[in-house]
């Protein structure tokens, strides 16, 4: 190590290495060290034994001792009783009694309400038999701590023991005062009737019941009265005064659980079958789980088939109850509810559980919410009505459900519907009206407008029906339906004019949800007048706006169709298929008969086919030069065309309309996405090349040639 003021090195000491790592061949465990540790320990100390031979040393000894316990007292008396305990107890010991109440005495000066310090004075007075002093510390204990049970009930069983009976029936009495719980009450009853007084044990039951009007009460009553008195009756009423005093509000399961068993087991079963109804009736339905329990034992033991079933009735309505609990808006729960009660058949639990289900309202005013909720008020609407044939009450349903429904955000026009239709069942005509006007004025849409004119139409209020048919095209003029109906409805009286008026008037409108099937139906409106000329008419009007494939092939047909066949074709109202085929049939039975003979003029066969040829063509070219993309409609066109030229007089033109048939080539291009990228992949597809576009692109010649060789080479290879 450096000798001068520099650092100096510490060296630390070198670990010490353990050579030998095996175990030693004797094993010390801890219990091991712990005994040796205890039998190591010294003895403790026990002060000498002192004897004392003569009075005066006797004396000494007490003074000190009371000295000594004068000074604990006085430093740690206040807070600990203990010491009070011990000194009272030693001069017990030394017979000292009187010393020994005044320690006691001192010691209720200090905490008049330590339990123990009572007891323990009270028992050296009883263990020495000095019972008029045992007497005044009870009384004195009951006095200033009355709410202290068990100094009531030694001070009763100490009076007990001495045989004053008399004397612990005072005692009972002034405890009773103080209305203790139920135990208190139970002591005094079972002291009487230890002693075979059951008339006093039955007039404290009947203050026990005034003063604890509970459940607990009245069952100990009732099994007094049938243990006891042996009086089934009595105990009875005992039960039926407990469920009339105690009220709703007090009852709970296990009152009528008892009341059942105590039926059961007296052998009145229906009585006890109509106890447990009265309970599942009347007790709230998640505070009755045990009733149901018990009541499905009971039927299972004692019951019939039909109480079996109501037994199962009831634990399916807890089930349903527990559902509707967790969850009020749970509808479809709600539902099986109903349908349950409706199945038992008892008329007020069905109102009972229509009304709490109605009364679980969707949280927002949207329909969604909405659409499976006011399916209960239309159940509840129809149960009135039909099952419990009750019209008003239905009405109310009906108005509180439309006054609930927020009209301003959506309505539902089926309950405007249906209780219309139920003032007409009661004969209400007017009333009828009222819902349905108040409907369409409030809130109106397709729905209110067709069924009120429906109803208007079956009591053939024709007026009425044309006004309502003009408040909904004034509401909603590009309704084609409703405007192809009003038509309909002219017709149908017979005013062709009217009804063709509205039909202009309909297709002159700017937008139309449905124009194909108005168009559809004013053509078919001529043709059953019978007014070809017409009805030509308003298809070239719709071949100026459109010249869809489906209408061009409608119109040739027409052309190529009697107008007979055409009127027979249209179906009319109540008519099946078969009736229609029936009658198309005759009238081209009849128009055959007709082209057999020497017909002539616009509906000759000749005619028609040359006007139907005619339309073909012009569709075929208005296609190709207005919509040369259209190619799969443009063949379509062409198939018709081939099939009514197969069908018709002419044996050249089937060899014409073959001529304007493409050729279908396989072809491919770029796959593109929905916003138009392209992935880099190509897909094939059919495309059709049309005569007049192969002698445009003479690079199509090579193709067709090429195509030709491959063809009859693998006829080649097949032969």
């Amino acid at each position: 190590m450096d000798g001068g003021g520099g650092d100096r090195q510490v060296r630390l000491p070198r670990a010490t290495a353990v050579k030998n790592k095996q175990p030693a061949p004797t094993q010390i465990t801890a219990e091991q060290i712990l005994r040796e540790s205890k039998a190591l320990q010294a003895d403790e100390f026990k002060p000498p034994k002192v004897t004392i031979t003569d009075p005066e040393e006797l004396a000494e000894y007490r003074l000190n001792k009371r000295k000594e316990f004068e000074d604990n007292a006085r430093r740690v008396g206040r807070w600990n009783a203990s010491i009070w305990i011990k000194y009272a107890q030693w001069e017990e010991q030394q017979k000292d009694f009187r010393r020994a109440r005044s320690v006691w005495e001192r010691a209720l000066d200090v905490d008049h309400r330590n339990l123990s310090v009572w007891l323990k004075y009270v028992e050296m007075e009883m263990r020495h038999r000095f019972v008029n002093h045992a007497r005044n510390i009870w009384d004195r204990a009951v006095t200033l701590l009355p709410r202290i049970d068990q100094l009531w009930y030694k001070y009763i069983h100490m009076e007990e023991m001495l045989g004053n009976v008399a004397g612990a029936r005072q005692i009972f009495e002034r405890w009773m005062q103080w209305e203790p719980d139920h135990h208190g009450w139970a002591a005094y009853i079972k002291m009487e009737l230890r002693y075979n007084e059951v008339e006093r044990a039955r007039m404290i039951y009947e203050r026990y019941v005034r003063c604890l009007p509970s459940v607990k009460a009245w069952v100990r009553y009732a099994k007094f009265e049938l243990q006891y008195a042996n009086d089934p009756a009595a105990a009875r009423r005992c039960y039926e005064r407990s469920v009339e005093e105690l009220g709703e509000d007090e009852q709970d399961e296990e009152l009528f659980i008892k009341f059942a068993e105590f039926e059961e087991k007296v052998g009145e079963n229906e009585r006890a079958r109509a106890i447990y109804r009265y309970a599942l009736d009347h007790l709230p339905k998640a505070a009755a789980g045990d009733v149901y329990k018990r009541y499905m034992a009971f039927e299972k033991q004692r019951g019939d088939v039909t109480g079996m079933e109501e037994a199962i009735v009831a634990e399916r309505r807890f089930a349903y109850e527990e559902q509707v609990k967790q969850n009020p808006l749970n509808y479809d729960a709600w539902f099986d509810y109903v349908r349950l009660e409706e199945s038992a058949g008892d008329v007020d639990k069905c109102r009972d559980v229509y009304e709490r289900a109605i009364s679980a309202v969707p949280p927002a005013p949207e329909k969604r919410y909405w659409q499976r909720y006011i399916y209960l008020w239309i159940r509840y609407a129809l149960f009135e009505e039909l099952d419990a044939e009750d019209p008003e009450r239905c009405r109310e349903v009906y108005r509180a459900c439309l006054k609930l429904i927020p009209h301003k955000a959506f309505t539902f026009a089926k309950v405007w519907v249906m209780a219309a239709q139920f003032e007409i069942r009661q004969l209400k005509l007017d009333s009828a009206r009222k819902i349905l006007g108040m409907a369409i004025g409030l809130c109106p849409k397709d729905k209110l407008f067709r069924s009120y004119i429906e109803m208007e139409l079956a009591l053939g209020s024709i007026e009425r029906c044309r006004k309502l048919y003009e408040k909904y095209l004034e509401w909603n003029t590009s309704a084609a339906g409703a405007w192809s109906r009003f038509a309909e409805l002219e017709a149908s009286l017979g005013e062709a004019d009217r009804a063709r008026a509205l039909y202009e008037l309909a297709i002159a409108q700017p937008a139309l949800d449905m124009p194909e099937a108005l168009w559809k139906a004013f053509i078919d409106f001529e043709i059953a007048e019978g007014e070809r000329d017409a009805a030509r008419a308003v298809y070239e009007r719709l071949l100026q706006r459109t010249h869809h494939v489906k209408v061009w092939i409608s119109y040739a047909k027409f052309e190529s169709t009697p107008i007979s066949v055409l009127s027979a074709s249209l179906i009319q109202d109540g008519e099946t298929e078969e009736e229609v085929a029936e009658r198309v049939a005759a009238a081209e039975a009849a128009e055959k008969e007709a082209d057999g003979g020497s017909v002539s003029g616009p509906e000759s066969r000749a005619e028609r086919e040359a006007r139907a040829r005619a339309v073909y063509d012009r569709g075929f070219k208005a296609l190709r030069e207005l919509q040369p993309d259209a190619k799969e409609e443009a063949v379509m066109l062409l198939e018709a065309w081939r099939d009514f030229e197969k069908t018709a007089t002419s044996a050249t033109a089937v060899a014409e309309v073959e001529g304007k048939m493409p050729r279908r080539v396989k072809r491919k291009r770029p796959i593109e996405l929905e916003d138009g990228t392209r992935t880099g992949g190509l897909e094939e597809y059919y495309d059709y090349i049309f005569p007049d576009e192969a002698a445009a692109a003479p690079n199509l010649k090579i193709l067709e040639a090429a195509y030709r060789w491959k063809k009859q080479k693998m006829a080649a290879t097949d032969e």
